[in-house]
Formats: structure tokens, C-alpha cells, sequence
């Protein structure tokens, strides 16, 4: 087997999952990117990082203090520069999950098609408002009116997060759910190429 690929079990024993590039999870917040993101790689035996911490641990400061100091388009430069980093250092194989606004900028997102397998968690508005709502850490959401807020997102970045390498559709439902359609749908995506 070449270094830098694993052969991992699907969920049936006569399938397989052969990575050899990380996994870049997108989508908005609240679509289950860290959760889902988490259990994959427990699934695939390989690391899992929250790039939002990976900012965090770089700034110094939470992602909330970095929008409120500095801006987000500052954020935004921070965040490209740590995807860089994750997307070109070992462990080669991880999965990554991203801020919903990773994908939506230019650089990142051909960074991210270019070195990795990218995966869109989508959701429906409801979903959305219904994760995020009551959670402090969401510096968009903050004193506002999360469904118009998440409503606008959905028109300006959904046809954008359609760029991804696979589009795995997200319900109310339990994780592992999601978590056999997202497996199900790299054995699909990787039968194609």
C-alpha cells in the first residue's frame, strides 16, 4: 500500500473506503459539520480537527473576540492562512471541519478542492435555526434574528457549497444517520472516479 493511503472497512464487509487525501467538511452552522466531521474520522481511524479551534489556538482568542476586535475580514485571512497549514501538514489523512464561512472564500475553496475531498452538509432552514439557536458562540448570530440571518446565508451560499465533491443531505436525525449517508456517499463519489 502506498504511504499516505489507508484502506478503511465500509459499512458492509464486502466495501472499502480508500482515502488518500483529508476530508474537508463545509456547509452552514449548525449542519453538523463538527459532529458528523468527529465521528467520521473515529470511523476512518485517522485524526479530526475544528479549524475554528486551530484559529483559536493561533489568535490566542476566540473566534467570537477575533470577529469583534479585528473584523471578519481579518478572521477571514487567519482562517485561510490555518486551513493552508492543515490542508499541506501531517497527518496528511484527517478530517477537517470548517467554519461555514471557509468555503464561501475564493482562495480557500480551491485550496480546498485541490488538495482535499470535500463534503457538503446540507440542511434546511429549520434545522439550521433550531441547532444554532441559544448558542453563544456563533458571532453572526449574536443579538439577532437567526432565521433571516441563516435565510440570507442559504440564498448567498448554497450555490456555492454545490461546489463541493459530495453534497450529503442532513435531517433531523441521529447522527449516525448522517454518518452512514456521508460513508455511503464517498463510496458512491469514489466508484465514479
Amino acid at each position: 500500500m502506498a504511504q499516505g493511503t489507508c484502506i478503511i472497512s465500509g459499512m458492509t464487509s464486502n466495501t472499502n473506503i480508500n482515502l488518500d487525501r483529508p476530508i474537508v467538511m463545509v456547509g452552514l452552522m449548525g449542519a453538523g459539520k463538527t459532529s458528523v466531521g468527529r465521528m467520521l474520522a473515529r470511523r476512518l481511524d485517522i485524526p479530526f480537527v475544528d479549524s475554528d479551534k486551530e484559529i483559536e489556538a493561533a489568535a490566542g482568542c476566540s473566534v467570537v473576540d477575533i470577529f469583534s476586535l479585528y473584523g471578519e475580514e481579518e478572521f477571514r485571512r487567519v482562517e485561510e492562512r490555518v486551513l493552508a497549514r492543515l490542508l499541506s501538514s501531517p497527518p496528511y489523512l484527517k478530517v477537517i471541519s470548517t467554519g461555514e464561512g471557509a468555503f464561501i472564500t475564493p482562495a480557500v475553496r480551491k485550496l480546498a478542492l485541490e488538495k482535499a475531498l470535500t463534503i457538503w452538509l446540507k440542511a434546511d432552514l429549520d434545522l439550521l435555526v433550531k441547532r444554532t439557536n441559544f448558542r453563544d458562540t456563533r458571532p453572526q448570530l449574536l443579538n439577532a434574528d437567526s432565521k433571516k440571518i441563516l435565510s440570507t446565508l442559504i440564498a448567498e451560499r448554497y450555490k456555492i457549497y454545490a461546489e463541493a465533491d459530495i453534497v450529503v443531505e442532513t435531517n433531523d436525525e441521529h447522527l449516525s444517520k448522517t454518518l452512514a449517508k456521508t460513508v455511503a456517499a464517498i463510496k458512491k463519489h469514489q466508484k465514479k472516479t
